[in-house]
């Protein structure tokens, strides 16, 4: 098994890389297309806005090659933080289109009037499982994960939300999951023994 790690100017790669280490998985930082097409498993990382992410990954020379991978040998892939985002049609944090593997769009944190929330939501909050899949097989009780964003996915087909959390009044999907391709928002690298258990799923299940 190698795990590709797409490395296309945006995201934090030694923290997802060193997690993987922890688990005994080998990775690779992929910056070519040679390396996406060896691989059995993505991770697609991201921070920052959608629009720069998006720019990035279009002139890396990648986007073919991911594509190819994700849609037609259909390798899972995971997509992180923005990353996740980016798997979307569209946020309307930037003008671009998204990659849209996935039926969603990705919006800001609206308020209602009254309620104090402070954006970006930062910090530990518990998810609710959606549906059933491998990815979350090793997870026990109720699990918690570290989130940093401003903006969150609604997935059309509710047949793809997978997990969801809540702030303040909103509830939004914290992850999605159609066919081979896997979206979180928080992030599992910095989630300790939460995003341990959630990487493993990915590494031995899915």
């Amino acid at each position: 098994m190698t795990i590709a790690i797409i490395d296309y100017g945006v995201g934090n790669l030694g923290s997802i890389q060193n997690m993987l280490k922890k688990l005994g998985a080998d990775s690779t930082v992929a910056s070519d297309i040679f390396a996406i097409e060896r691989s059995t498993k993505l991770i697609l990382p991201g921070v920052g806005s959608f629009d720069a992410g998006m720019s990035q990954l279009n002139a890396s020379g990648l986007r073919g090659a991911l594509d190819a991978a994700v849609l037609e040998r259909k390798l899972p892939v995971a997509g992180i933080c923005l990353g996740m985002q980016m798997m979307t049609e569209g946020s309307e944090e930037g003008q671009l289109p998204g990659l849209g593997w996935v039926s969603a769009r990705t919006t800001r944190f609206a308020p209602v009037a009254g309620e104090t929330m402070k954006i970006p939501h930062m910090g530990w909050n518990v998810v609710n499982k959606i549906k059933g899949s491998p990815v979350l097989d090793l997870l026990e009780g109720e699990s918690r994960f570290y989130f940093v964003h401003s903006y969150h996915v609604h997935c059309r087909d509710r047949e793809d939300a997978l997990l969801t959390a809540q702030y303040g009044s909103i509830t939004f999907d914290a992850a999605f999951e159609r066919d081979n391709i896997l979206g979180f928002q928080f992030h599992p690298e910095k989630s300790h023994r939460f995003g341990m258990a959630l990487l493993k799923g990915f590494l031995e299940k899915y």
